[in-house]
């Protein structure tokens, strides 16, 4: 069972739903310790006093503003706990919002509501179930860990999560990021679309989504826990830069088709074949003889192809 971050209510209009907040991801990285090399020593960070120059316990530690270059002003825990703020013991619902109006950088880490007994197990059904009929999102204020921050509630197989966001102010601008303006032809921008077809799916299930720095370095653990040697692997090519891009474009389409198990042939764009055809058919109307084209302006149009 995973440990309860938090306990608080979701404050929904005058509906109050009491909660406890656990974390809805799991760390299976590898962790490892600082060691002196020369004899397998752990290296530990101590916390030192600059005034007394000596170690300090975690109990004699708290926090310090830096007012001016000389002044600290202490503020104690108990101090930010009674701060007259509604977040501080509420998740307070906002607004509701389409989930597609929220740009996704502001969205970050998850955590899953759980409701607090059974006394919560009404409200809670009830604010997930005015969530999913309505196909938006809440946004919420909430106060954790000395600061207010906003967040994003939603549904995930019948279990409210909330998402913190930052705030709009947080987000950098990104406009002078961008690259000068370039040409693209329709072709190009037809074969990056095909490409995306072609690596189009339904879900991220596969080998291809699995971690494999961390299996590899498990690997490399247990070789040198049994004394052999660890497993080698081709030295990946570095990328080369794109000159043709057309090329690179088709060569990309036709291997995801072979990725696939499909024709791996890459044939010409339509958009090629109808330019051809409409050239064709301008040469022949040129060579035709004047009644002829006469009596054709008298005939009826031809229907407009898509």
């Amino acid at each position: 069972m995973p440990r309860t971050i938090w306990s608080g209510a979701i404050s929904f209009g005058l509906v109050t739903v009491p909660i406890h907040v656990v974390n809805a991801r799991e760390d299976h990285s590898i962790h490892f310790h600082q060691v002196h090399l020369e004899d397998m020593g752990r290296v530990r960070n101590r916390k030192i006093c600059e005034i007394e120059d000596r170690e300090v316990a975690q109990s004699e530690i708290g926090k310090g503003y830096q007012w001016g270059k000389d002044t600290i002003i202490p503020v104690l825990d108990e101090e930010l706990r009674e701060i007259p703020l509604p977040t501080a013991k509420a998740i307070e619902i906002e607004a509701f919002v389409p989930l597609d109006s929220i740009d996704p950088i502001q969205i970050g880490e998850g955590y899953y509501l759980e409701p607090d007994g059974q006394v919560a197990a009404k409200p809670y059904t009830l604010l997930r179930q005015a969530l999913e009929r309505s196909s938006k999102v809440a946004v919420a204020k909430y106060a954790w860990s000395g600061r207010e921050r906003l967040g994003l509630l939603r549904v995930r197989d019948n279990v409210i999560v909330l998402h913190s966001m930052r705030w709009a102010d947080e987000i950098r601008d990104p406009s002078q990021l961008k690259p000068e303006e370039v040409e693209l032809t329709d072709d190009e921008i037809a074969q990056a679309e095909q490409l995306i077809d072609r690596l189009t799916r339904d879900d991220l299930e596969g080998e291809e989504f699995t971690d494999r720095y961390t299996e590899a370095v498990e690997q490399l653990i247990d070789a040198k826990r049994e004394h052999r040697e660890p497993p080698t692997a081709e030295e990946p090519e570095a990328p080369g830069q794109v000159v043709d891009l057309m090329a690179a474009l088709k060569e990309s389409v036709a291997k995801a088709k072979a990725s696939r198990g499909e024709d791996a042939t890459v044939h010409d764009m339509p958009g090629k074949k109808t330019a051809a055809k409409k050239a064709t058919a301008k040469k022949t109307a040129k060579k035709q003889p004047a009644k002829k084209a006469a009596k054709k302006t008298t005939a009826r149009k031809p229907r407009r192809s898509a």
